[in-house]
């Protein structure tokens, strides 16, 4: 199995990174990419661990960082649909399928 990302979720990956690389570095934002690469590589190994959000859809937070990965499973594969901060709006991304 594999995954790949949705154009908005990767949008949302590199503002995050571009946040952290600004506030804290470029250690940090390497810090934030390596672990969603993690929780990615989870998801492709164990694609029904993420807490079901819908019918479709499945969310998992990142560790040490306010993310959550929501994604879906289909034919196989993982889709990443959205790369939310937990403070952002919850509706962000919920059109993305």
């Amino acid at each position: 199995m594999t995954y790949s990302l949705h154009r908005g979720a990767e949008l949302d990956l590199l503002e995050a990174a571009r946040f952290y690389r600004r506030e804290g570095g470029a250690k940090l934002a390497n810090r934030f990419l390596n672990e969603f690469e993690r929780v990615a590589e989870l998801l492709v190994e164990f694609p029904g661990i993420g807490t079901p959000a819908d019918d479709l859809r499945r969310v998992h937070p990142l560790h040490d960082f306010p993310y959550s990965v929501i994604y879906r499973e289909l034919n196989g594969h993982i889709r990443v649909l959205v790369v939310r901060g937990q403070s952002r709006d919850p509706a962000h991304g919920e059109s993305r399928r």
